[in-house]
């Protein structure tokens, strides 16, 4: 199916595709949900979507068969695995509360153990900054690297006996680093930046890698991030930042597109350093249980 732009374009509100994330606002934005519709049930990758560098196959599925597309809403579901995998719905407009009863109904068909629904606010909406969701954010290259990091960050590849690298990555665990150093080890990622607090791993971020977009420009894929709690407040997350934007600047990236926890140290970093905000994306829980299914079929609208 292809959906009506005219439609979905002025419900909108943050440029975010189902299974890909967000995405460049001036990027072919019908071009990408009619893409993830078309490979819905392939396990195939975009040649775009970021996440290919991690898995063989797109875990992230659309349920085409289930789109509900109208003049004033857009609910796309999504499925990532069975038995304990997860049902989204993603709302573009108004409905909430159908997405919900949608997620559940998916969950239960298709032995999903989570159900989610997906919105958006827009940058200048009421409430983007109240608080909760990830905020969506666009840092372009045009005008220059930025400033330089205050202190100094080296490739892991440059430190003596990793530097205590592995240690670092075990407290990080929960922010990714434990997998990332997995793939590290094995060789199958781009360089990590690192800063030392006396001679040992205190702050990270990477791996720096650069994929083109769909529409050809050179993207700045989003990276891991963090500083041990202990060396927190001394700069080290910005410097670490201001690196990876002289890295991504210095090997051709047009711009970088980053998810922030709102209110947070890197929302914080991101506002202070001048990055544009798209928008707000808030996930809820569906709760998933016993009971009975709507007892009749739910009408979706389609566009041809």
């Amino acid at each position: 199916m292809r959906f009506r732009w005219d439609w979905l374009g002025p419900v909108l509100s943050v440029p975010y595709v189902p299974t890909l994330g967000p995405v460049h606002p001036g990027g072919p934005l019908a071009d990408l949900f009619a893409a993830v519709v078309e490979t819905a049930g392939t396990g195939r990758f975009l040649p775009h979507d970021k996440d290919r560098r991690w898995a063989d196959r797109k875990a992230e599925q659309v349920l085409a068969d289930a789109v509900e597309h109208e003049q004033r809403r857009t609910l796309v579901p999504t499925l990532t695995g069975q038995g304990a995998g997860a049902v989204k719905v993603y709302v573009y407009g108004d409905g909430p509360a159908v997405a919900a009863d949608l997620a559940r109904e998916l969950a239960a068909a298709h032995g999903a153990a989570r159900a989610r629904v997906v919105c958006f606010l827009g940058p200048n909406q009421p409430g983007v900054s109240a608080g909760g969701g990830t905020r969506v954010q666009l840092r372009e290259f045009a005008g220059g690297p930025g400033l330089p990091p205050a202190v100094p960050v080296h490739e892991y590849k440059q430190l003596v006996d990793g530097a205590g690298f592995g240690e670092f990555a075990d407290v990080m665990a929960g922010d990714g680093f434990a997998f990332l150093y997995g793939r590290m080890r094995a060789g199958a990622v781009g360089p990590v930046l690192t800063v030392l607090r006396h001679g040992r791993v205190a702050g990270a971020i990477g791996p720096m890698e650069i994929m083109a977009d769909a529409a050809g420009a050179a993207r700045l894929l989003p990276q891991y991030f963090g500083v041990l709690p202990q060396h927190r407040g001394r700069g080290y997350g910005r410097a670490l930042w201001r690196a990876a934007m002289h890295w991504g600047h210095r090997h051709g990236a047009a711009y970088q597109l980053l998810q922030t926890e709102v209110g947070g140290a890197s929302d914080r970093l991101c506002a202070a350093e001048g990055l544009v905000p798209l928008g707000v994306v808030h996930q809820t829980e569906a709760p998933v249980g016993p009971g009975p299914l709507p007892s009749q079929p739910r009408g979706h609208g389609h566009a041809g």
